[in-house]
């Protein structure tokens, strides 16, 4: 790994995803003028986009003022989308499976999951009559959002991009287990919500992460292995980190995502540390960044 002080010898790569939350995004979902600044400039030069388990509608609701030039990776991977929301690449659970799914939790728990699906209409959210406390809260801070449906008699739709469960830890553990009978039909991920005190349990495509998306992306772009650099903070960006060459870590990141990084930032999200490194790695002279 590299020390955090000194970034002598990292190529100035030609493809650069940041995740959003705890890692572009301050703690309260602000971007400051200055990173702001710094990567509206970058973009000039070279090709950024970001890596998020956020939608199109949610992106764009919080990056306005950033110039998003390139293909976006939305929804933990699920979706590769265009600037401007049309859609690229989509890897989706179906039918048929997602109602096994629902089917077999609901027998052996009798809790249901949020769901996101892609409709004729675009990404759609639905929830079920009946929510649990985390659910509740959820829910309570997307009251304003268009496209969040209700649904009593909860079911999956033709295409499912996030199946989500908002539980207890141990339910957590629990929900992992039964899943697990699914096999190499799913991805399972499960961590500890940052905003919510629970566990977010989401079952995504098996093709329906960052670290597929990455490899998506890197042939639409024409970018290749040695001319990738991500930024991540926590358990959703492991698999992305580990497809990329330069990994670049936030302060506040998990200590598993540390562990993988190429570098990691003595600056937090809160402290700007992507603009930063973006301002020091990408847009200083050489003799700026020895």
């Amino acid at each position: 790994m590299y020390n955090s002080q000194n970034y002598k010898g990292i190529n100035l790569n030609n493809l650069i995803l940041s995740d959003l939350d705890f890692t572009l995004l301050r703690s309260d979902l602000s971007i400051s003028n200055f990173t702001k600044n710094i990567w509206n400039e970058a973009a000039k030069k070279f090709k950024l986009s970001i890596a998020t388990a956020r939608s199109f509608t949610g992106v764009t609701e919080l990056l306005k003022g950033i110039h998003l030039k390139e293909p976006l990776i939305l929804l933990d991977g699920t979706i590769i989308s265009s600037p401007d929301g049309k859609i690229i690449d989509m890897s989706a659970i179906n039918k048929e499976l997602g109602d096994n799914i629902l089917d077999t939790i609901s027998k052996e728990l009798k809790i249901y999951p949020l769901i996101v699906a892609y409709t004729d209409r675009g990404e759609e959210f639905f929830y079920p009559k009946l929510l649990n406390i985390y659910q509740k809260e959820l829910l309570s801070s997307m009251k304003n959002r268009k496209r969040v449906f209700e649904n009593s008699q909860l079911r999956a739709k033709e295409n499912n991009l996030k199946i989500v469960y908002l539980t207890s830890k141990d339910e957590a553990n629990i929900l992992t287990s039964l899943l697990n009978r699914f096999n190499d039909n799913i991805e399972i991920k499960s961590s500890k919500d940052p905003y919510i005190d629970c566990y977010f349990t989401t079952i995504l495509h098996p093709k329906g992460d960052k670290a597929h998306a990455l490899k998506k992306l890197e042939a639409i772009e024409g970018a290749n292995f040695n001319h990738t650099t991500v930024f991540g903070d926590s358990h959703n960006d492991i698999a992305l980190f580990k497809e990329a060459k330069t990994k670049i870590a936030v302060a506040n990141a998990i200590d598993e995502l540390k562990e993988l990084a190429t570098v990691v930032l003595p600056h937090t999200n809160d402290e700007d540390g992507v603009g930063k490194y973006l301002q020091k790695h990408f847009l200083a002279t050489k003799q700026e960044r020895e």
